[in-house]
């Protein structure tokens, strides 16, 4: 699912529709090829900056476009009845995309630590602190827009309140994912719920909130670390061992210093923890993968997922188990060795998406209205229910 939205988002700036999700919403895991999920999407979520800096997002090159301000990040998807049967409960997933723009490259690089309590999430303790670019990216709107008029933090916050009350004798549970940036937004917005409460019911059961990351940075500090898994946060970090962005931010101040020396660089604005149970993986086990120094390879999500195929145990031999197709690692790179004849970075979209009109003639089609808006009607109302308002 964290997977689906790169393959679902379009990067192409000759696309008027640049920056935003290529499906309908309701034909979302078909279109993928992935009907078999057992999941349906009820919200796309989009967000925004309001950094004073040229070439935020990715952004088409047609002067009318679906929006200037917004670009598509993730979604909110709902197990369907046959699917929660299965599991025994009916999980409500959120899934973020990883960075792709200009934009989240500077979020990513804004190493700068604050308090989460700065952003009008609740927290009790000013010493719990994030990285700011995270922050901004999670909580920034653009009120003149009509897909990010809501920040990102108020669209799944009212779409998870709106899913419980949908929901409220069924045994729930909240998963969040993502890759990269994604993860760390992810880590961020799981926090949020279960320090905001969204995670308890009207007759009091709690939600058990768990993350699923994929080659995260550091989201915060050390006094994050401890809320989050205070508040009973469960989070599984997969990781590559050589790839460098787990390594990030805090590279110097971090977790693997002594306890001591963790305590007395607390309060740097660079002191920073992962948190949860990393999950360590090794490309190099892979008989599949070549020997490359091509870092982009390392940090790749399809190679994570086909490493996580092949994983039984440390020390264990590396055997594909469930028949995902290594073809997949090529996708968007070039990883696998050359003599399984998998071309490098072969996904794309088929012609460029250019069609073939009445006339003969090859244009871009018309694609249909984003079927996701209007939400505000609902948004408010729910706002308005957990004590936020439009300005927060």
């Amino acid at each position: 699912m964290a997977q689906t939205c790169y393959d679902a988002f379009d990067y192409d700036p000759f696309s008027r529709n640049c920056g935003s999700c290529r499906f309908l919403r309701r034909d979302f895991f078909h279109n993928l090829g992935m009907s078999h999920l057992g999941y349906h999407v009820s919200r796309y979520l989009y967000a925004t900056s309001n950094i004073n800096l040229p070439n935020f997002f990715k952004k088409s090159r047609w002067p009318q476009v679906w929006s200037k301000n917004a670009n598509w990040i993730g979604y909110v998807a709902v197990a369907d009845d046959d699917t929660t049967a299965s599991l025994g409960r009916r999980d409500i997933t959120i899934a973020w995309r990883g960075t792709v723009t200009r934009l989240e490259w500077i979020a990513d690089l804004m190493d700068f630590l604050r308090p989460i309590s700065s952003d009008q999430i609740p927290c009790p303790d000013p010493s719990v602190k994030v990285e700011s670019g995270f922050l901004d990216l999670y909580t920034d709107k653009e009120e003149d827009c009509r897909f990010c008029k809501y920040s990102a933090r108020e669209q799944i916050l009212t779409e998870i309140r709106r899913l419980t009350h949908l929901y409220p004798n069924d045994e729930l549970s909240i998963t969040f994912t993502g890759h990269s940036l994604g993860s760390a937004l992810a880590t961020l917005s799981a926090y949020d719920v279960v320090e905001t409460g969204l995670n308890i019911m009207d007759d009091g059961r709690v939600v058990p909130v768990c993350v699923f990351s994929y080659s995260g940075p550091r989201v915060g500090n050390g006094g994050f670390k401890e809320r989050l898994e205070g508040l009973g946060v469960k989070v599984l970090r997969v990781v590559n061992v050589h790839d460098t962005v787990p390594k990030v931010p805090g590279i110097l101040f971090n977790e693997h210093l002594p306890k001591v020396v963790q305590k007395m660089a607390e309060g740097l604005p660079w002191s920073y923890s992962h948190v949860g149970i990393e999950l360590p993986l090794d490309h190099k086990n892979s008989p599949f993968l070549k020997d490359t120094a091509d870092l982009s390879c390392f940090h790749n999500l399809e190679a994570h997922l086909h490493l996580l195929d092949g994983y039984h145990g440390r020390g264990h031999r590396f055997v594909l188990a469930s028949g995902r197709d290594p073809a997949l690692v090529n996708k968007a790179s070039d990883f696998l060795k050359d003599h399984y004849l998998v071309p490098p970075y072969w996904r794309q979209v088929e012609n460029k998406g250019m069609v073939i009109n009445h006339d003969g003639r090859w244009m871009q089609p018309e694609r249909p209205k984003h079927d996701d808006l209007p939400h505000e009607s609902h948004i408010h109302h729910y706002l308005s229910q957990l004590g936020l308002t439009s300005s927060t």
